[in-house]
């Protein structure tokens, strides 16, 4: 298509359609099981994050967009239904079990290439085979079982300079859980159960063989719709992050087939560079936002929500910049250990430094910070209130205590 002829749109409305196409725009669906299959499916993935200083990750990314639901419905689409289940995607996540076929190519060819790391793996994983051996005679036998209960009878030591360092089964388990011989079948206590993938995925599961082609071209869509609007390198970067070989090619055949366009942001003459996507199913939404339909709405983003995970491009988008401070020294933290960014309609405004107190049953807000642009009237700091009040609801807290650090402008509100 000329470029001359390419659809314009304006900053706002591309923010706008990033945040729509995230589900975090109107008011929330109701917080069913089905609902929250549906959220899956539009965002592709819930990056699992281990640390629980206001709630799992991927519980606080559900919250934003559904509010309060409920764990059983959870715990019954993975470990009943299973129709998710753990793998990697842009990290380790959630995914959908009708998904496989795209995870599967990770599967069957991990670990490929031939850097140092990749040739050493492969070496140890030879030299270990009768510990791999063992861990599924053991699963085959037992059932699910945890990584402490397999005897870890290495013949070699897995080596490296981090924690992972003399780790022999859980090493092992990782193998066979990234090339999809074990899954994750349940949760004891916290740790992983483990069983034998051919076992626990269920009968439905589909197991079709898709070439790198057609692999990369669906993986380009479900995460340009999740995007809204993208560019190939962002797509590059989402869903299936680092898997996108011959992506340039696929988006070229995916236009050619009109399954999605090229698009132009521009305000005032002034154009975002590169070539832009939107895929061809979110037209609709972008026609009516375009049309001015728009319900913005205030909420909490989980530091590891889907939304912000690229952190150039939501700089680009929303002039929001994000880092996760979780391992920086205290001392040298800006904004806190797990801090979550307000987005208020397409705007993000500020982000809250909260720990929940479970024993106390009180979620502690260390700090609320505003962006220096951030709208400071009582109706913000009331919208933002609420989505706090809204996150204790949720988190089961029965009081909520701020600390001393709180923009003038919402003190009031907050503090109301």
């Amino acid at each position: 298509m000329p470029e001359s002829s390419l659809r314009t749109i304006s900053p706002l409305v591309a923010r706008r359609l990033a945040v729509a196409s995230q589900r975090l725009s109107a008011p929330p669906a109701t917080p069913t099981a089905e609902n929250m299959l549906d959220v899956v499916r539009q965002i592709g993935c819930l990056q699992l994050d281990p640390i629980s200083a206001v709630a799992r990750s991927h519980q606080l990314v559900l919250w934003s967009r559904l509010g309060a639901s409920k764990q059983a419905d959870f715990d019954r689409l993975m470990w009943q239904d299973r129709a998710l289940f753990e793998y990697w995607a842009h990290a380790a996540s959630i995914v959908l079990t009708e998904d496989y076929p795209i995870h599967h190519a990770l599967m069957r060819n991990y670990p490929s290439g031939d850097s140092a790391w990749s040739q050493r793996t492969r070496a140890w994983l030879d030299e270990n085979d009768s510990l791999r051996q063992h861990i599924l005679d053991e699963i085959r036998q037992r059932g699910p079982m945890l990584s402490r209960e397999f005897t870890d009878g290495a013949k070699a030591e897995w080596y490296s300079s981090g924690w992972t360092s003399g780790r022999n089964v859980n090493q092992m388990l990782d193998y066979l859980w990234t090339s999809g011989v074990v899954v994750v079948a349940g949760r004891k206590g916290g740790q992983k159960l483990w069983d034998l993938a051919e076992r626990w995925l269920p009968h439905w599961t589909p197991r079709e063989l898709l070439s790198d082609e057609a692999r990369v071209a669906l993986s380009a869509e479900k995460a340009l719709r999740a995007l809204g609007v993208a560019t190939e390198r962002q797509i590059a970067l989402h869903y299936t992050r680092g898997r996108y070989p011959g992506l340039s090619n696929a988006l070229k055949s995916l236009e050619r087939d009109g399954r999605i366009q090229r698009l132009k942001i521009a305000d005032d003459g002034d154009e975002w560079a590169g070539a832009w996507y939107v895929h061809a199913d979110t037209l609709p939404l972008l026609e009516r936002i375009q049309a001015g339909e728009w319900q913005a709405r205030t909420t909490l983003l989980s530091p590891f929500d889907n939304l912000i995970c690229d952190r150039a491009r939501t700089e680009q988008m929303f002039n929001f910049r994000f880092r996760i401070e979780i391992y920086v020294p205290k001392a040298k933290r800006e904004f806190g250990y797990y801090v979550l960014p307000i987005l208020q309609g397409d705007r993000l405004v500020g982000r809250i430094d909260p720990q929940m107190n479970r024993k106390a049953k009180e979620l502690v807000v260390n700090a609320v910070y505003a962006e220096p642009d951030a709208p400071m009237d009582d109706a913000t700091g009331r919208a933002v209130r609420q989505s706090i009040e809204d996150l204790a609801a949720f988190l089961g807290a029965k009081a909520i205590r701020y600390g001393d650090r709180v923009p003038d402008g919402w003190r009031e509100a907050l503090r109301a």
